[in-house]
C-alpha cells in the first residue's frame, strides 16, 4: 500500500467524491434525471414504436462511443449495421468491427438482463467487457483484449496511471464503487447509480488499465451500470452520445475534474448532457403516442363507415398528421402514395368535399388557405399560454 507508484504520479486517483462541493443545479438535474429514466421504463408504446426508438439510440451510442476514438462511419452507416442490411466493402470493415463490437457488447449486456443474470462490477467483468471490444481488431504488439497492460500509455498529453498499479487500481475501484460510503439511502437507488456510473467512467479512462480501447470500455462500464440499476435502454446510450456531440468540452472535463481531484464538476457536465438527451427522448416517446393515439382516434371516428369515400377520408386525416405541416388542398391529392391512388381521377371538388368532412368531424383544420392535422386536439392538458403581442 504503502509503495504504490501511482500516489505520487496521479494523486487525483484518490477513489473519493466529495458531493458536499456539489452545487444546487446538479441535484435538480439529477432528481430530473431518475424522474425521466422512470417516466421513460413505465410508458405505453406499441412493440414497433419501442423497437424502432431501441435501434435508433442503439445506432447512435454505437456510433458516438467510437466516434470519438476516431471511428469515421456515418450514423447512417451504423444504422444499417445494426439493422443487418448494409455491408461495408473491405476498406471500411475494421471501421465496422469496431462499431459491431460495440452493438454486440450492449446487445449481450442487455440479454443477460432479460434472462435474469447481472453482473457485480469486478475486474474480470471490466477484462471482459475490454475484451468485447476489442474482438477482432488489428492490435498493435503486446496489446490483447482483457490483458491489463505492462508498460506505459500515453493519450495526448495524458500519461495513464503506472502499469505496475493498473491492477490494484481496477480491484480497488470495483470495491469502492460496490461498498463506498456512498449515500444511497438519501439519494436512492437510481441516483446514486446514475452517479456511480459516471464516477466509474471517469475512473477508468485515468487508470487506463488496458493496452487499447479504454474510452469504450469505460463508457461500456457506464452503460452496464445504468441498466443493471433500472434504466431503459434507450436512455443509458446517451451519456456516450452527449460526451461525442462535445468531444473538446468531455477531454476538458477529464482534464479539470484530473487538476482538481474531485469528480463532481465533470458529474454535472455528464449530468446535463444526459438530462438533455432525456428531454429529447421523451418529446420523441411523445410524439410516438401520440401518433398511435391519434391513428385509434381516427379509426373509432370512421367506425361502421366502409365506403369508399370514408376509407379515402380516413387516409386523408391519417397522412395530413403524418407531414406535421399545413397543406395546400391541391397539394392533398399527391401527398402520399395511397392518396395519389385514391384521387386518381377524381375532380378537385371531391378533394374540397373531404377537407369540409374532416373539418366537420374536428380531424382537421385550417390555417389561413392551407389545412392541417387537428393532432394536437388529443393534448388536453397542455398549459395554456398567452400568445406575444
Amino acid at each position: 500500500m504503502q509503495g504504490r507508484q501511482y500516489r505520487e504520479t496521479h494523486p487525483w486517483i484518490a477513489f473519493s467524491v466529495d458531493l458536499r462541493l456539489a452545487p444546487f443545479n446538479l441535484w435538480m438535474l439529477l432528481g430530473e434525471a431518475c424522474s425521466k429514466c422512470e417516466h421513460i421504463a413505465g410508458v405505453p408504446i406499441d412493440p414497433a414504436s419501442a423497437d424502432e426508438l431501441n435501434l435508433f439510440y442503439l445506432a447512435k451510442g454505437a456510433r458516438a462511443t467510437t466516434a470519438i476514438e476516431g471511428n469515421t462511419l456515418s450514423e447512417e452507416e451504423v444504422s444499417g449495421l445494426v439493422s443487418g442490411t448494409l455491408e461495408l466493402p473491405p476498406s471500411k470493415a475494421y471501421l465496422g468491427r469496431e462499431v459491431n463490437n460495440i452493438i454486440e457488447a450492449c446487445n449481450s449486456v442487455l440479454a443477460d438482463l432479460t434472462q435474469g443474470r447481472t453482473h457485480r462490477l469486478t475486474p474480470d467483468r471490466i477484462r471482459v467487457l475490454n475484451s468485447k471490444v476489442l474482438q477482432g481488431l488489428e492490435l498493435e504488439e503486446g496489446v490483447r483484449g482483457g490483458l491489463v497492460r505492462s508498460h506505459a500509455v500515453v493519450v495526448g498529453r495524458y500519461r495513464g496511471a503506472p502499469a505496475q498499479d493498473c491492477e490494484y487500481l481496477i480491484g480497488r475501484l470495483c470495491d469502492w464503487l460496490d461498498e463506498g460510503d456512498w449515500p444511497a439511502e438519501r439519494l436512492g437507488t437510481m441516483a446514486t447509480a446514475i452517479v456511480k456510473a459516471i464516477v466509474g467512467h471517469l475512473y477508468i479512462a485515468w487508470i487506463h488499465p488496458f493496452g487499447d480501447g479504454n474510452g469504450r470500455t469505460a463508457r461500456l462500464v457506464e452503460f452496464q451500470m445504468l441498466v443493471e440499476a433500472g434504466a431503459p435502454s434507450p436512455a443509458a446510450h446517451l451519456l456516450s452520445n452527449h460526451y461525442n456531440e462535445t468531444r473538446s468540452e468531455y477531454y476538458r472535463q477529464l482534464d479539470r475534474a484530473r487538476q482538481t481531484g474531485n469528480p463532481v464538476e465533470f458529474v454535472g457536465y455528464a449530468l446535463q448532457g444526459f438530462v438533455d438527451g432525456l428531454r429529447t427522448q421523451t418529446r420523441l416517446i411523445r410524439e410516438f403516442q401520440l401518433g398511435s393515439a391519434w391513428e385509434n382516434h381516427v379509426n373509432v371516428a370512421f367506425a361502421g363507415s366502409n365506403s369508399a369515400a370514408d376509407s379515402r377520408r380516413r387516409h386523408l386525416a391519417l397522412d395530413l398528421s403524418s407531414v406535421g405541416r399545413p397543406v395546400a388542398p391541391h397539394e392533398l391529392r399527391t401527398l402520399t402514395t395511397r392518396l395519389a391512388a385514391a384521387y386518381a381521377g377524381k375532380t378537385p371538388k371531391t378533394v374540397t368535399r373531404d377537407i369540409n368532412a374532416l373539418l366537420t368531424m374536428g380531424l382537421a383544420q385550417r390555417n389561413g388557405k392551407r389545412i392541417v392535422s387537428n393532432q394536437r386536439a388529443l393534448l388536453a392538458f397542455l398549459p395554456i399560454k398567452a400568445t406575444p403581442e
